[in-house]
């Protein structure tokens, strides 16, 4: 039971800090949105400053490792379950009925994994390791990458379900999170999950968005 509880609160923690990741990366990424001049600019310039920041780099890293550490956490807890009720895996059962997305985490999880793994191929991989043109200010132009993937109409749908997936794992996992770091008090239950709410609508609208956006702006 203690080590089930210990594997909860690092799944809370590495999710927590997941959730500030998204924000900074939405914020990043919101630059996309401006005239394409701009954006190009700005973009790169952005792109060039946090792959050549040592801090920036330490979290890179960071990340990875909260990633990896949510996803073992994750199966650790689900296997738990599995051996003690053949069930999969356990979610809060003090109300009489559970939501979908509450009832699917772990297949939300891998078509997030998935999602994810395409996601960092088609545009960290490349950037850190491809050879990619250069823009008018001598940066690597990942704003050219960026706009010829979402550009294509099936990769968008893709990116788009892939946010999907995500938002209903957060919807979830923000409120799940909230209870295991005893963050959810009657007394203010409902802002959490207000909290939660406009939390993941921000998310999931703000990156949705984007490729939307781009592709039907393009040339």
């Amino acid at each position: 039971m203690r080590s089930t509880q210990i594997s909860k609160i690092w799944m809370a923690l590495t999710g927590t800090f997941l959730c500030l990741f998204l924000v900074i990366h939405l914020l990043g990424n919101l630059q996309l949105l401006l005239p394409a001049d701009r954006a190009r600019a700005s973009f790169n310039w952005y792109s060039h400053l946090l792959s050549g920041n040592v801090l920036i780099k330490l979290i890179e890293w960071l990340l990875f490792v909260s990633i990896l550490a949510h996803i073992v956490y994750a199966l650790l807890l689900t296997l738990r379950a599995r051996k003690a009720s053949g069930r999969g895996y356990v979610y809060d059962k003090r109300k009489a009925s559970s939501t979908w997305n509450s009832r699917n985490m772990g297949f939300l999880g891998m078509i997030i994994l998935l999602f994810l793994v395409l996601h960092l191929k088609d545009f960290w991989y490349r950037y850190k390791f491809g050879n990619l043109p250069l823009d008018e200010q001598g940066y690597t132009d990942l704003y050219a990458i960026v706009v010829a993937a979402y550009e294509e109409f099936w990769y968008v749908l893709l990116y788009l379900a892939g946010i999907a997936a995500l938002g209903f794992h957060l919807l979830h996992g923000f409120s799940s999170a909230a209870r295991t770091l005893g963050l959810y008090h009657p007394l203010y239950s409902k802002v959490v999950r207000v909290a939660g709410k406009l939390y993941t609508l921000a998310i999931t609208a703000g990156f949705m968005i984007i490729p939307v956006y781009i592709y039907f702006n393009k040339a």
